[in-house]
């Protein structure tokens, strides 16, 4: 692998941690969308959205987004729909972030110099990934290699690994850096008093003897206290910070299942056993032709596995059978599945060798390296070179091509690969090292040129497997599809509004299923499944509107719009559900209070509302519980309050009921927080972590003006 392509490798994991260091949990908010053009789909918007007066293209945002599935891929993520969404959310996130944030950087003139940067890159505190690229075979930073290495990157022009360096990996190091340093600003603006500290903890070691009667408010049933819609709106009037809503949607709908029958999997059963014998009678040569032929999901994988390594249903059945032998059909996953054991026999499950390359090809940048005629001469040289009395590792130092991989390169430690287990490596090169003998040498030629190998060790021999597989998916057959589609088509026409989706739902006794919360970007459908189709016309219809069938995964669904939720404060009625019963309690405790009127005594108390008086003698101003009743703080609160001492209170709402209490005694357990100043210190440093998050959220974010167009166009 060449220095540039493992550069370009470690992009991902610059741009990857970028992305998580910069948006600090900074989740924006869905804004701004409406019921008009849908950009590349029906508009001429081009504009993605707009922070703060900065548009982001829709040509821009879909090279960022590309560019993060890139190095996602390059990863190992698999990039499905979900995936696909949520690279979408953090460029969208990231964008935002990166333009408030600048905007303060820029206004606070905090930069990075290019002497900076090279020290970034070269200095000693260069990140470890990068170190381990020019780490020599002592253990230095070769400090002058990553120069000469970078210096080739920022000459090269048109040259997709090149850019990306230049323009993904060098911008995401600096913005980084950037963040860190406004952000480590913010953070050493922390301060906590020491005073504040002697008061926390004199408090959190108080400790209160209490005699109370509480009069929950069950005591009252629920049906006796209406709330109005007047006294929710006026609520919500007061709390509006408490009940701000993004816009969503809600939907009903009926879903009609395609997914394959018993008779679907009954019939596939039956093809599948009509071509066990062929199968059976099918020579290895011949296998993936075999398998194409008949429609297999994977092709034939000439390699042996261990036990431990094969992961199948029934792998005890399918590995006891003899050579040639079939087993099946049997289920694995959505699909049914034939094995044939090919072949058996005893390996090592890791192995050690070393090796000298003359590369002849780099098959992830398909450059030309070398030709293979003089490569196979070098590697003919360095065999008889070596039998001759040369040391191999000081050949494989000098002459070895293996100097670029991730941990510096087989070359410098003497072409010593270490331990790696089966089919890790290029076939031919596995094949020598765990079906030859320990000692034993071999020119060996792969994809990237000629090896000349030598095997050093072998470990932990057991049987391994070849193993041929005929899967086929389970899939639903037309006729089954067809009835799926006729049900569902028929029900969309029969059921054009409100009122008659729900007669022919109560008429067909279907189940009609709810899904809430539906932002304008989503691209799935919690439970209902992955479809930004529905979810665009959800957002161009109205409250009563009943689609047309939607095909949904294996189903077909047919929707109806319940609600449409702007964006802005609750309505009552989205807002009673959260507030109703807060009310409710408000109107219980003053009924309750007025049944108590003034105390004479605890025991009074008690008689007037059927309870009892009840006491604690180790009550905690930092967790003030009350057995029975939960935690109350606005109690506790009242409990510690020197000025009440030996009094009967007034009754006081607490959240679980009204409580008349009185304070028998007030005193201090043993204090075990330990040195103030380091309690001071590690609060500080608490701060510092929390004060970034808090300043880009509470300020930033809010003050931001963020016009999202994205559903409009995606």
């Amino acid at each position: 692998m060449s220095i540039i392509q493992r550069i370009r490798d470690k992009a991902a994991w610059v741009l990857s941690i970028f992305i998580g260091v910069a948006l600090l949990g900074f989740l924006v908010q869905d804004a701004f969308v409406g019921k008009s053009g849908r950009g590349l789909f029906g508009g001429n918007a081009t504009t993605v959205g707009v922070v703060n007066g900065k548009k982001l293209e829709v040509a821009d945002f879909e090279k960022k987004i590309k560019q993060a599935e890139d190095q996602y891929q390059s990863m190992g993520y698999p990039m499905n729909d979900m995936m696909r969404q949520n690279v979408r959310e953090q460029t969208w996130n990231q964008f935002i972030s990166e333009t408030t944030i600048e905007e303060e950087v820029d206004k606070l003139g905090i930069a990075v110099s290019s002497k900076e940067l090279d020290d970034m890159l070269f200095g000693p505190n260069a990140p470890e990934d990068f170190r381990k690229q020019f780490t020599n075979e002592q253990g230095v930073y070769d400090v002058n290699a990553a120069k000469n290495a970078i210096a080739q990157l920022r000459k090269q022009k048109n040259n997709s690994m090149a850019d990306n360096f230049n323009n993904v990996y060098l911008p995401a190091l600096v913005n980084n850096r950037l963040h860190e340093k406004f952000l480590s600003l913010l953070g050493n603006t922390s301060y906590f008093p020491k005073w504040m500290l002697e008061k926390m903890n004199s408090d959190n070691s108080s400790m209160a003897a209490v005699s109370y009667v509480h009069v929950p408010y069950t005591t009252i049933p629920d049906s006796t206290v209406k709330v109005s819609d007047e006294e929710i709106t006026n609520y919500v009037s007061k709390h509006k910070e408490e009940f701000k809503q993004e816009e969503s949607r809600s939907i009903a709908y009926v879903t009609f299942d395609a997914s394959p029958s018993s008779a679907d999997t009954a019939d596939l059963r039956n093809k599948l056993e009509s071509l066990k014998k062929e199968f059976a009678a099918t020579p290895e040569a011949d296998i993936n032709a075999f398998l194409v032929r008949n429609g297999t999901q994977s092709n034939f994988t000439d390699a042996y596995y261990s036990k431990t390594v094969i992961q199948v249903p029934n792998k005890d059945s399918v590995m006891a059978l003899p050579k040639g032998g079939i087993y099946g059909p049997y289920l694995d996953g959505g699909s049914l599945t034939i094995a044939k054991k090919i072949d058996e026999k005893t390996l090592p499950d890791s192995v050690r060798v070393r090796h000298i390359l003359i590369a002849t090809d780099d098959p992830r940048s398909g450059q030309h390296i070398l030709d293979d005629s003089i490569a196979k001469k070098r590697i003919d040289s360095i065999e008889v070179a070596i039998k001759s009395g040369a040391r191999f590792d000081s050949l494989a130092k000098k002459l070895s091509d293996d100097k670029n991989t991730q941990d510096g390169g087989s070359a410098v430690k003497g072409g010593d690969l270490g331990y790696f287990a089966a089919n890790t490596m290029a076939k031919a090169f596995n094949d020598f090292s765990f079906n030859g003998k320990v000692g034993e040498r071999k020119v060996v030629k792969t994809e990237f040129g000629y090896h000349y190998i030598e095997i050093m060790d072998q470990k932990n021999f057991n049987p391994a497997y070849k193993i041929a597989y005929l899967a086929k998916p389970i899939i639903a057959s037309q006729e089954t599809d067809d009835k799926a589609s006729g049900q569902a088509s028929q029900f969309a026409s029969e059921s054009r509004n409100a009122k008659s989706f729900d007669e022919k739902v109560k008429k067909g006794n279907y189940n009609k299923l709810l899904a809430t919360d539906i932002k304008p970007n989503d691209m799935n459908i919690p439970a209902l499944g992955s479809s930004r189709q529905l979810v665009k016309w959800v957002y161009d219809a109205a409250v009563g509107d009943v689609s047309e069938m939607f095909t949904i995964d294996s189903k077909y669904a047919v929707v109806m719009l319940t609600e449409i939720n702007k964006e802005g404060i609750m309505s009552p009625a989205k807002a009673r559900p959260l507030i109703e019963y807060i009310i409710r309690n408000q109107k219980k405790a003053e009924q309750i209070k007025k049944k108590i009127g003034t105390p004479a005594s605890l025991e009074a108390v008690a008689t007037t509302t059927n309870q009892q008086v009840s006491k604690t003698d180790s009550l905690s101003f930092a967790r003030p519980f009350f057995l029975n009743a939960g935690q109350e703080g606005k109690i506790g609160g009242y409990v510690f309050n020197p000025a009440v001492k030996g009094k009967i209170s007034s009754p006081v709402a607490g959240n679980g009921g009204v409580y008349v209490l009185r304070t028998e005694n007030v005193y201090a357990k043993q204090n075990e927080a330990g040195n103030i100043e380091q309690q001071r210190m590690a609060l500080i440093q608490n701060q510092k972590s929390s004060a970034a998050r808090g300043v880009v959220e509470a300020s930033l974010k809010k003050a931001a003006t963020v016009k999202d167009n994205r559903s409009k166009i995606f």
